[in-house]
């Protein structure tokens, strides 16, 4: 069995940067234009129930003991264990779970990590997603926009917080998109699926005419949107042994595939020339896959396509579509083979355990000695700043990262 040792070696483990011209060290004078694309606030305990309605309180995620187990309750999900042993954590383990509480907190780690800007996902957030009821996920959502707002929105130079939109309304959901635009968020987050849970044929998906207003709407307020993994469905979906491995990799990872799909062939890119959407946390292995397969489905089964796209899916996805990574040795391979370095972004998902941080440096070198000063310029940064519209700093000018 893995021990917090033979982590912590995989996790230092590099082959250095020798040869290259830049390096992901933050102590390097020369140091690439870093942007997680993908990382997670780390709310205080009370961040929902000052601004949420009453008539919502009882039905909030919350913590419960069971025989002795805590056990977080969620409405759309079944309860969610919690490890209280930690005697197999390492240092770095438990320091990933305390981290990230407060601004100052966040810069100290990203500098210390080489991070320029970082993009922020809820934590405890995310669980807005998590019902069917419109009424419920949209008062979660608007609360956690609003405590991020409040806290992370006068640090946009260096932390992006993204805007929940819950998409069980349209309209509802139009005028969030509306309101967050207002308050100057940098980007929009929806779930994988419009309704929570394992998809079905009587489920809405985004391929369907009804969300063509919320398409409009985003483009309208030129904002990115992203979707990140274990929002459309519980990730849990294996148990027995197993489980941990088998629900990381296919029920969390995989899922993200539907909604690239959605959006690729059914015109909805192709409709809405404006839109760009970026897949996160999922990797980016599958994608070259995903639009090869998409192409030959859209040659060879022209007979029973609809709509009638111009080209096919997979042009639509390399003018408008990203993926966010983290270590994807194999993603980086295909993305050269495929042309896809344009639409790949590396995350550390600070400060999650299955991130890179605070040893990003050691996990670049590891994955990364392949490709090109100029492709891991554009994966480390240049093409997350594409994407979110994000200024890169003069001195990053000078040193040739743009």
């Amino acid at each position: 069995m893995p021990t917090a040792e033979t982590t912590m070696s995989r996790r230092l483990h590099t082959p250095g940067a020798q040869g290259w011209n830049r390096t992901a060290h933050p102590d390097d004078p020369n140091k690439y234009f870093i942007v997680s694309a993908d990382c997670h606030a780390n709310e205080p305990k009370d961040w929902v129930k000052s601004r949420i309605s009453d008539e919502y309180r009882k039905r909030l995620p919350r913590l419960e003991m069971v025989d002795g187990q805590a056990f977080i309750i969620t409405e759309g999900n079944r309860p969610w264990k919690i490890k209280t042993d930690t005697t197999d954590w390492g240092e770095d383990d438990i320091e990933r779970n305390k981290t990230g509480r407060n601004v100052a907190e966040r810069l100290r780690d990203q500098d210390r990590d080489g991070i320029d800007v970082e993009v922020v996902f809820g934590n405890k957030g995310i669980h807005a997603f998590g019902t069917n009821d419109p009424g419920f996920s949209m008062a979660m959502c608007q609360a956690w926009n609003d405590w991020a707002h409040e806290d992370l929105g006068e640090h946009q130079d260096r932390i992006l917080p993204m805007a929940q939109i819950p998409t069980l309304d349209v309209d509802a959901a139009v005028k969030e998109v509306q309101r967050v635009a207002r308050l100057g968020f940098k980007g929009l987050t929806i779930p994988v699926k419009p309704e929570y849970g394992p998809t079905g044929m009587d489920q809405r998906n985004y391929n369907q005419p009804e969300f063509e207003p919320l398409w409009s709407a985003i483009e309208d307020v030129d904002l990115p949107l992203t979707i990140h993994v274990s929002t459309g469905r519980d990730p849990r979906a294996a148990s027995g042994p197993g489980g941990a491995v088998i629900n990381y990799a296919v029920h969390c990872c995989s899922a993200s595939q539907e909604p690239v799909a959605n959006l690729c062939a059914s015109g909805v890119l192709e409709r809405h020339p404006k839109l760009r959407v970026a897949t996160i946390e999922a990797g980016i292995g599958w994608v070259s896959w995903l639009l090869e397969v998409m192409d030959e489905g859209f040659y060879k089964h022209r007979m029973w396509v609809s709509p009638d796209l111009k080209e096919p899916p997979s042009y639509y996805y390399r003018r408008q579509m990203f993926a966010s990574f983290g270590e994807d040795q194999s993603g980086l391979d295909l993305a050269v083979k495929h042309d896809l370095i344009d639409n790949f972004m590396w995350a550390n998902d600070y400060p999650h355990h299955e991130g890179t941080w605070p040893h990003s440096a050691a996990a670049i070198e590891r994955t990364m000695a392949d490709l090109t000063d100029e492709q891991r310029a554009k994966v480390l940064g240049l093409n997350a700043a594409r994407f979110w519209n994000i200024d890169i700093p003069a001195e990053y000018q000078a040193t040739g990262n743009s």
